[in-house]
C-alpha cells in the first residue's frame, strides 16, 4: 500500500495543479496576481475579461481599474524582473516544492475514509485541503518563512509606489486599491491552495508587516534608501530584518 501510495499521490497533486490553474484562470486579472518568476520578457500581461467582471461588480470605473493594474503589474515586473530577486524567488520555491514527501499512511487513512455509497466522501478525501495535509512537510517551514519574507518586502514595496502615485493617476485610486486588497487578503478556497502549493501565501498580517518595513525605511532614509532594497542579493532584508528595519539599514551600511 506504501508503494501504490507513492504513485497515487503525484497523480493526485496533477489532478490538482490542473484544478489551480484552470482556477486562475478565471480570476487572474494579472501575470502577477500569483508572484512566481517569469521568464525574462519584457511583455506583461492582463486578463480584459476577468478586469472587466471585477469592475462590474466593485462598480469601479473601467479605465481606472485598467490603468490601476498596469501599475501594479509594471512595478511588480520591475522588482521581479532583476535577475537577483528572480533568481532568489525561484530557487526558494524549487527549494519548497522540492521537499514536498508523501506520507504514505496518511493518503492510506484518506482512502479509507471513501464511503461508495456517499459522493461527498470522494470530494473530502481528495480536496485540496487533504491532498497539501498529505504531502506537506515540517521541513518547508524555514523556507516558507523566507518566501514570506521576500514576498511581504516586494508587496510593501509595490504599495509604496502605487501610492506615491496613483493618486495622482487615477481618479477612483482609493476605491480601487481598497477593492482589490481585500481581494488578495479574502482569496478563495482555489487561490489559497494555489499559493500553499508553491509556499506562496501571505495573509494581511504579511502583508502589513511589508507596509510597515518600507514605512520605516522611508522615514529613517528616504526614497533613496529605499532604492537600496534592490541593488543586489545582498540588500534583501532577512526575516529578522523585516520586523525591524532599522537593523536592516545598519547591516546593509556596513563594508562588505
Amino acid at each position: 500500500m506504501g508503494d501504490l501510495s507513492r504513485v497515487v499521490g503525484p497523480v493526485l497533486l496533477g489532478m490538482q495543479s490542473g484544478y489551480m490553474v484552470g482556477h486562475l484562470g478565471r480570476r487572474a486579472i494579472g501575470q502577477y496576481d500569483l508572484p512566481v518568476p517569469r521568464g525574462t520578457s519584457d511583455e506583461l500581461l492582463v486578463v480584459p475579461a476577468n478586469l472587466n467582471a471585477f469592475a462590474d461588480e466593485w462598480s469601479i470605473p473601467g479605465d481606472d481599474l485598467r490603468l490601476w493594474t498596469l501599475l501594479q503589474e509594471l512595478t511588480n515586473h520591475a522588482v521581479l524582473g532583476r535577475p537577483h530577486v528572480r533568481a532568489r524567488l525561484q530557487a526558494l520555491v524549487d527549494d519548497y516544492v522540492g521537499r514536498f514527501d508523501v506520507d504514505a499512511g496518511a493518503l492510506e487513512g484518506s482512502f479509507a475514509d471513501i464511503d461508495p455509497t456517499d459522493p461527498s466522501s470522494f470530494a473530502k478525501a481528495l480536496s485540496p485541503e487533504t491532498l497539501l495535509g498529505i504531502i506537506q512537510t515540517p521541513a518547508q517551514r524555514e523556507v516558507a518563512t523566507r518566501i514570506e519574507t521576500l514576498l511581504a518586502t516586494i508587496a510593501g514595496y509595490v504599495d509604496h509606489v502605487l501610492d506615491t502615485v496613483g493618486h495622482g493617476l487615477v481618479g477612483s485610486y482609493g476605491q480601487i486599491s481598497e477593492a482589490l486588497r481585500r481581494r488578495r487578503v479574502e482569496s478563495s478556497e482555489g487561490t489559497r491552495f494555489a499559493e500553499r502549493l508553491l509556499g506562496l501565501q501571505l495573509g494581511a498580517a504579511q502583508y502589513d508587516k511589508g507596509q510597515a518595513f518600507v514605512r520605516g525605511v522611508v522615514e529613517r532614509a528616504g526614497e533613496e534608501g529605499l532604492a537600496r532594497l534592490w541593488v543586489s542579493e545582498r540588500e534583501l532584508p532577512t526575516p529578522a530584518e523585516l520586523d525591524a528595519p532599522g537593523l536592516w539599514l545598519a547591516r546593509i551600511d556596513l563594508p562588505d
